[in-house]
Formats: C-alpha cells, structure tokens, sequence
C-alpha cells in the first residue's frame, strides 16, 4: 500500500513506521491517523513482525490534531474526527506486538496521547511533552484519558491545567517514557528495547499484552479472576509447555516466529 504522510520500513522483524508531514509538525489530520491505523494494522498482521516502532521525521515529533482539518468540522465530523483518533490509539494497545515511541523532539497534546498510548517510549534528551489545551480555550479532554493512566491523576491534571511542557528527564520521572538517551543514540536504544520486549514466545507476549490492558483498570479481584484464567490457559500451550521443559531441561527455549 502507498501512504501519503508516513513511511514504512521493516527490518529483521522490527517493523518502523515514521510519520512523515514534517511541514505540518506531523499534525495528525483524519486522513494521516487513517494511514497510522492501516499501517499498524498491516504491521501487526505480518507473521515476521516482533516489534513495531513509531517514529516522526523534522524537528517535532507531533504537534497533535491538526486544526486546519478541524476548525470547519460540525458537530458530527467532529465525532468522526476524535472516533478516528481513538480508534489509533486502541489499535496501538490491541496490536499482539509491542510498539515502542521513539520520540526525537516536542509531542503536543493528541501528539503526547501518542507516546502515552504506546506500550513503550525512548524519548532524547531534548524531547518535551505538553497537553496545552488548558493553557486556552480548549481543553485536552481525550489526551488526557491515555496521559492520566501512564502519569497518575495529579501529574496529568499539571499538565492539562497549566499547558506547560515538561522535559524529556521529568517525562521519564513520571513514567510517561522509559529511557531518555542522546539524540545521537536515540535510534540503536529504541530498537534495543523493542528487541528486548519482543524476544521469546510472540504468542505468549500477544496475551500478556492483551491481559495487561484488560486488568489494569479492574478492582483487583477482578484482575486477579482475568490473570489467573490467562495464565493457567497459556500454561496449555505449546509454548507454555516448552517455557517449562526448557527451564527443567536447563536449555535455551525454542518458540516459532507465530503459532
């Protein structure tokens, strides 16, 4: 398939896709979340792919909806609109593998819902987060449903209530990201930790994945109910099995690219 504002590469099993409207910030238009979600979608669904890296080209990473596709919009486009957004930001979670933000420089407002809705982030040492609806007339309602659940209520109301950015180094305090490096390593650090995050069994990683985010939001009994069935299921399968054996057999596992 051809895109218009992203590319796509693949390499070894890791999957990028790179934002690529750099003379829009990388503002994310109806049209260009509708390429993201096919391209992830298409990423996902290949049998080679482990990991899937989401990247941005020129000087932003992402400046967040773009209000050129939004100032004319009525009341239903605007639906359509913040639908299309939060269908790409479920479908980074419902992905069976990890995607990893690598994040060069500003994520603004639906840009830093982005980062916040990937499994995991490696942001340089320059990058900044902002969600600044709170510093005019439009608050960050959506961005904030993803920001909150990876910063906690208190450091998300910071950000939605004053508007003011935070530095890749708080970033990583509070949990938004998981390694801050030099721009220099930005791209060899986050392709090390999405090849860390997606070695071994990739079926066995999909349900992990799949029952973090179906338990982290229920009361913990409930949580435990879900986990335990997940958990006593893949010890089933093939891969599960071969988790054991390996262990007691005191060798290496062995699991096919996708069962």
């Amino acid at each position: 398939m051809r895109y218009e504002h992203i590319l796509v590469s693949a390499a070894a099993g890791l999957a990028t896709i790179t934002m690529n409207r750099p003379e829009r910030r990388n503002a994310l238009s109806e049209a260009h979340m509708r390429e993201l979600i096919a391209a992830l979608g298409a990423a996902g669904a290949e049998p080679d792919t482990r990991a899937i890296v989401l990247a941005a080209n020129g000087p932003v990473f992402s400046a967040g909806h773009d209000f050129a596709d939004m100032v004319e919009r009525d009341l239903d486009g605007m639906r359509r609109l913040l639908a299309t957004c939060t269908e790409l930001m479920l479908t980074l979670q419902r992905l069976p593998q990890p995607v990893v933000a690598r994040v060069h420089g500003l994520a603004t407002a639906a840009g830093c819902q982005l980062v916040a809705s990937c499994d995991l982030a490696v942001a340089a040492e320059e990058a900044s987060f902002a969600t600044p609806g709170g510093k005019g007339g439009w608050f960050c309602h959506t961005p904030m449903v993803a920001v909150a659940r990876a910063v906690g209520g208190k450091r998300a109301l910071e950000l939605a209530l004053t508007g003011d950015p935070i530095d890749a180094r708080t970033a990583l305090a509070w949990g938004l990201v998981n390694r801050v490096v030099p721009r220099a390593r930005l791209a060899e650090e986050t392709e090390a930790l999405a090849r860390a995050a997606s070695r071994g069994s990739v079926a066995s990683k999909a349900l992990g994945k799949l029952t973090f985010y179906d338990t982290i939001d229920l009361d913990l009994e409930a949580a435990y109910t879900r986990a335990c069935e997940a958990m006593a299921t893949s010890a089933m399968t093939p891969d599960g099995r071969e988790a054991m054996l390996s262990f007691l057999e005191k060798r290496p596992g062995v699991y096919p690219a996708r069962r």
